[in-house]
């Protein structure tokens, strides 16, 4: 059974993914040992995840584009799994309007992601027409979402990890490609066990996990599944703002708290706004609200998430359950089999 404690422990986690289970026992009532049940019963069943993935903002090179691809009927499902294979293609989502699923990509310049979509989405059986949308500046991300089951004295009594000072560029590049996968299938991985993995000192990969995770070039997230959190609407918003107004607005956008993500784009809109509401009566509130805060905001368009095939490499079944992980690796570039 799932109880609130799963709730409570899934959200600590998203303050800090990696805080050792003695730092959450106090916020959360309970000693080390039990959370550490429950955390290991939670990831057994693919109900909860802990995972990481570059950040194009932080990295200095590197971009992210929002993909929808339109689809023949009968393939939507054949498409999917072919796509979320591919370690391009970070998360997919089957949708509502005018695409039939969303791919956020991550490409390394403007050149991988034109290959991308013409070379490889788009000769794939039963993909009829794509629309890219590159993402100039992303605001906010799934990491910072929280459920809202903890308060604020438990959240700050866990705290976020300590910042540390950003490493040069490009220093060090195979062993955080290296961490980079490895933490992607699991970002609580004890630091002897990625020692291991990357061929690297655990005091090396200690330090540099802590540049990287302070400088914000990796993102730490934990997820969970729709049995755990209720089965929330996921609904993402294409709005249109003035280009002076665009900043100011995006950035109180950014705050709301049913904002998931939150990005600067460069296509039929210039605003994505991803926000996760309890039922659709509940998305009509929000856009009334959204209008009296930014009477010249347009909507250009809304799709709701009707099931999501992969999330930042996580591999999920019908039911939203983690079965499975494909690293997220902007670098390769190689042709998809239908």
């Amino acid at each position: 059974m799932i109880d609130e404690l799963d709730l409570a422990l899934v959200d600590a986690l998203r303050v800090d993914p990696r805080a050792p289970w003695s730092r959450l026992a106090a916020p959360l009532g309970v000693d080390p040992a039990t959370l550490s049940r429950r955390w290991a019963r939670l990831a057994a069943a693919g109900d909860a995840w802990v995972t990481c993935y570059p950040s194009a903002d932080r990295l200095g090179y590197g971009l992210t584009a929002l993909l929808g691809v339109e689809c023949r009927a009968d393939r939507v499902a054949d498409v999917a799994a072919t796509l979320a294979r591919d370690p391009q293609a970070a998360s997919i989502e089957v949708m509502t309007g005018g695409a039939d699923l969303l791919l956020t990509v991550a490409a390394l310049d403007t050149a991988s992601l034109t290959r991308y979509v013409l070379d490889r989405v788009g000769v794939l059986p039963g993909v009829l027409r794509t629309r890219t949308s590159p993402v100039q500046r992303t605001l906010r991300e799934g990491s910072r979402w929280l459920d809202g089951a903890l308060d604020a004295r438990q959240r700050e009594a866990i705290g976020r990890a300590p910042v540390a000072p950003q490493a040069g560029p490009g220093r060090e590049a195979a062993l955080d490609r290296s961490l980079l996968v490895a933490l992607g299938a699991d970002a609580r991985m004890p630091y002897a066990e990625l020692a291991q993995r990357t061929g690297a000192p655990a005091s090396t990969v200690r330090r540099r996990l802590t540049e990287l995770r302070g400088s914000g070039r990796l993102v730490l997230r934990c997820d969970a599944s729709p049995r755990l959190t209720g089965h929330p609407v996921g609904v993402l918003l294409w709005l249109e703002l003035p280009p002076a107004r665009l900043e100011e607005a995006a950035l109180r956008l950014a705050e709301l708290p049913q904002t998931r993500m939150c990005a600067l784009t460069a296509g039929e809109a210039n605003l994505a706004l991803y926000v996760m509401v309890r039922h659709l009566q509940e998305l009509r509130r929000f856009e009334e609200e959204l209008g009296r805060r930014l009477p010249d905001a347009v909507v250009r368009g809304r799709q709701v998430t009707l099931r999501t095939v992969k999330l930042v490499g996580r591999l999920l079944d019908a039911e939203g359950r983690a079965c499975g992980y494909v690293p997220i690796d902007p670098w390769q570039d190689r042709p998809l089999s239908g």
